[in-house]
């Protein structure tokens, strides 16, 4: 059976059930699950289909029903086990089905027999759901769960006091609500001493749940301050690193990192953890665990790593261990413990399946800890830039994933990069490794990959990973060669267009500051589409400001309140009547006051009547809520489509128009053709008429074309005077066509065409000539600055003696200095008129070619004479001589 049929088999066996609760419905409830739970579901609810949202909010439901038998409700939960597989589902499931409230319910229904099965599999899904998520102190059954979770967490039942510990830590972690509730709370002293006793508990796990709630509820306070003075810190510091390094599993060393993570964000225990004796080896220890080709694991190390290098005392000694000399003929594929470092650069090198977010976190981590290495330009760290080098460049050079994550982690290879441009010594290390066709086949790459424009997030990555690498090419376009030229290239595509009005009109300052930069470096270049370019900043904030007229148009309807859990009242009127469950609520107890207390049964008659009221008016009020969201929603979008719709009609309008006047041009120039192909018409009925005439000259003709095909090499080998020989070209056809009248004018124009010739090979050879004097000249000042630099010194050594001299070659150096710079300059302002004169270039090659295809249908016609003409030659050649 496929998922789909299971779903909506799923969901007609909820219907049924819900309709009448009989034990036949709940068999075939119960079936159904299990038969769904046996087939792949982790990513059913991240795909936003509506299918599985319905059967998903019939499932809570029910659990979260008292009715529901333990049975079924074991079942179920298993199978939201099962569906929060993934950080998505299970934000999915606490926020929009309220999954957490749902199961502490069930927890509060059986806390009074906490041995039930039922209860161990909602604390497990419970530790799921809640961990990195914040949950309100306003969430339904939240103060039951707490008390439930006191109290079992001072049982003495091993099996339940594991998983309450997992759901406290999640639970007390980055909440300063709930930890104030916990701690006004009177049997909160012996809480405190339940979690002190368990710091000696024989299981790592353990150890870790009870450390983190004593971290996350007293390091601020005086319980804390004892806990996690100077005198003990080591002490846990050596417990929390060997947890890391010898944990029972993954969950143990996710929860040693958080913990070690929170600590540091203390100042007090960072400074403390700074001054451990044993933080090298125990860093080196982490970084061992990265040998393994566990992604969850390698994420956590990576994030500890990453929140230790955000310590200013720390990141030094990490540098220092990561840093460490490596043998010179050990390969990045067989690392071990004393060469840590190479760890890293096995998750850059060869990642393995669903280790992309590790590459990630590497990157990152490689680059704070880079950019703090070079600042001291240790040699160690110029050896592993040597080993990391061709690694990076490989990450840019791969192709076939996915073009979100390849956006990603070009981004974060070209931000590396730049962070090692930043130095001299790493720069040059750059440029030996990088070429320019890697970089501009990233670039092209980048500027060709399809991006719907409803994807704004994708758009976003897209161009900053196309500006980071621009901007990588721009620091890297004096050392790299044939950069400078790809550069300015670069900068005068279409494409860029794009990509530059969405870094200056971004809210991101990095973003905004690369594209200024950019910017300056393309106004000055001739093709630069800088009209084009202010259109589409125009276009941007034109589109923002809209967005944000419509968000404030529609803010009341956003304002709906959410949805809460099936369990709960909602306290908001129903609508046209003016009283909803609040006035109701409010109606019954002023009644009840007035009511004569003689009458005690005759009041719980009416308070069972007017429940079963509120609990129908809380379901009805719960589906118009969820009608007035889905409303406020569709308006919401439908608003958003127009604009897109209004805005997308302006530019086909403005397309339109363009289009027009390009097809009244193009219709002009193709009027233009037609007169040209008339004339050119009569031009060959001209020559057929002077058939005759031209069979008396043939031996000449055929002597002419010759000359012709060696005046056409020579105009070739003499591009840079391409106008002069256009010009010489068109005087040859004028020749060519009028041969049988103009025989004695055809030799002299093609006397006056070698001339021309010959003196633009002198021409040639005199620019020649000068390039080759201004290199020797540039290479004589080369010269004069070595040997003068030489002679300072040499004077500077001699010190006090020759002080006039050493000013006057001072005053020298600095006049070549100047001169360098005006090379320089002109050498820069050269480049960008190479990578104009290219596209001239283009231009004329192909003009060049309709030409060449013109003279080749000429050489066609006179080809067909000479052959119609054959049999008459004999005849006629003493009377053409």
């Amino acid at each position: 059976m496929d998922r789909s049929t299971a779903l909506k088999s799923l969901l007609l066996a909820v219907q049924q059930y819900r309709a009448s609760r009989t034990a036949l419905n709940a068999t075939k409830l119960q079936k159904q699950v299990e038969e769904l739970s046996g087939l792949q579901v982790d990513w059913l609810l991240s795909s936003g289909q509506v299918l599985p949202t319905e059967c998903v909010s019939g499932l809570v439901e029910l659990i979260g029903n008292q009715n529901t038998s333990p049975d079924l409700s074991g079942t179920i939960v298993s199978l939201l086990a099962q569906l929060a597989g993934d950080d998505c589902s299970r934000q999915i499931l606490h926020s929009s089905f309220s999954l957490t409230s749902s199961l502490a319910s069930v927890l509060h229904r059986y806390s009074a027999t906490p041995a039930e099965p039922l209860v161990l599999q909602s604390l497990q899904v419970l530790q799921k759901l809640t961990y990195h998520t914040q949950v309100s102190p306003s969430t339904s059954y939240i103060h039951e769960l707490l008390a439930f979770l006191i109290t079992n967490i001072q049982s003495q039942d091993d099996d339940i006091i594991m998983p309450c510990l997992g759901v406290m830590a999640n639970l007390c972690r980055d909440n300063p609500a709930l930890q104030s509730h916990i701690k006004s709370l009177e049997q909160l002293k012996p809480f405190y001493r339940s979690l002190i006793n368990f710091l000696a508990h024989n299981s790592l796990t353990v150890v870790v749940f009870a450390l983190s709630i004593l971290a996350s509820l007293t390091l601020n306070e005086k319980v804390g301050e004892k806990l996690f003075d100077a005198k003990n810190i080591h002490q846990t510091f050596q417990l929390v690193f060997n947890i890391v390094v010898n944990g029972d599993g993954t969950l143990t060393r996710k929860y040693s990192v958080d913990l070690l993570v929170d600590l540091l964000r203390n100042p007090k225990i960072a400074e403390y953890l700074s001054r451990y004796q044993h933080f090298s080896a125990c860093v080196t220890q982490v970084l061992g665990l990265l040998q393994s080709k566990d992604p969850d694991s390698a994420a956590k190390v990576l994030e500890l790593l990453l929140a230790v290098c955000r310590v200013s005392g720390l990141r030094p000694l990490l540098c220092q261990v990561v840093f460490r000399p490596v043998g010179a003929k050990v390969r990045v594929g067989r690392t071990n413990k004393a060469e840590p470092g190479l760890a890293l650069v096995q998750w850059l090198s060869a990642p393995v399946e669903g280790g992309e977010r590790c590459a990630l976190q590497t990157l990152e981590l490689l680059q704070e800890l880079l950019e703090e290495a070079l600042e001291s330009t240790s040699d160690s760290a110029l050896s592993f830039l040597e080993m990391l080098l061709p690694v990076l460049l490989g990450l840019l050079d791969q192709g076939g994933m996915d073009l979100r994550q390849r956006c990603r982690r070009t981004t974060r290879v070209t931000r590396l990069l730049l962070t090692l441009c930043a130095r001299d010594s790493s720069r040059s290390l750059v440029s030996r490794h990088l070429s320019a066709p890697l970089l501009l086949s990233q670039a092209e790459s980048l500027m060709s990959c399809p991006v719907r424009a409803s994807d704004a997030d994708l758009s976003q990555l897209s161009a900053d990973s196309l500006l980071k690498t621009v901007e990588l090419m721009s620091r890297l376009r004096q050392q790299v060669p044939d950069m400078e030229t790809g550069f300015y290239r670069t900068l005068q595509d279409q494409r860029m267009v794009g990509p530059l009005a969405l870094a200056l009109t971004s809210h991101h300052r990095e973003l905004v500051q690369t594209g200024l930069s950019l910017l300056l470096e393309a106004t000055p270049l001739p093709d630069f589409p800088s009209l084009t370019l202010g259109e589409s900043i125009a276009a941007n904030n034109a589109y923002r400001q809209r967005e944000a007229e419509l968000a404030v148009k529609h803010a009341p309807l956003q304002e709906v309140p959410p949805l809460r859990s099936s369990g709960s009242f909602l306290d908001v009127s129903v609508g046209s009547g003016g009283g909803g469950v609040g006035g109701l609520v409010e109606k019954i107890q002023t009644h009840l006051e007035l009511q004569d207390p003689t009458k005690e049964p005759r009041v719980s008659d009416i308070i069972e009547v007017y429940e079963q009221q509120l609990a129908t008016f809380a379901s009805k009020e719960s589906r118009l809520q969820d009608l007035l969201e889905a409303k406020a929603l569709a308006l919401s979008q439908a608003d958003r489509l127009i604009a897109q719709y209004h805005f997308q009609r302006a530019q086909a309008e403005a397309e339109a128009r363009q289009l027009g006047s390009l097809l009244k041009e193009a219709e002009r120039r193709r009027e233009d053709l037609q007169v040209e192909l008339s004339s050119q018409v009569l031009e060959v009925e001209r020559s057929r008429a002077d058939m005759e005439e031209l069979l008396q000259h043939n031996a000449r003709l055929q002597r002419d074309s010759e000359e012709h095909q060696a005046l056409k090499g020579a105009y070739n080998a003499s591009l840079n005077r391409l106008g002069d020989g256009e010009r010489q070209l068109k005087e040859l056809q004028a020749a060519h066509g009028s041969l049988s009248r103009h025989a004695d004018s055809q030799k002299k124009s093609l006397e006056a065409l070698q001339q021309q010739h010959d003196r633009t090979l002198v021409l040639l050879d005199q620019r020649q000539q000068e390039l080759l004097s201004l290199q020797a000249r540039l290479q004589q000042k080369d010269a004069d600055l070595t040997q003068l630099q030489g002679a300072l010194q040499e004077q500077q050594q001699q010190g006090r003696e020759k002080d006039g001299e050493k000013r006057a070659l001072e005053e020298t150096l600095d006049l070549l200095k100047k001169e360098l710079n005006k090379t320089e300059q002109a050498r820069k302002e050269a480049s960008i008129k190479a990578s104009s004169l290219e596209l001239q270039k283009s231009q004329l090659e192909a003009k060049l070619q309709q030409k060449e295809e013109e003279l080749s249908k000429h050489s066609a016609m006179i080809a067909m004479i000479h052959s119609l003409s054959s049999g008459k030659m004999k005849n006629d050649v003493n009377l053409s001589l």
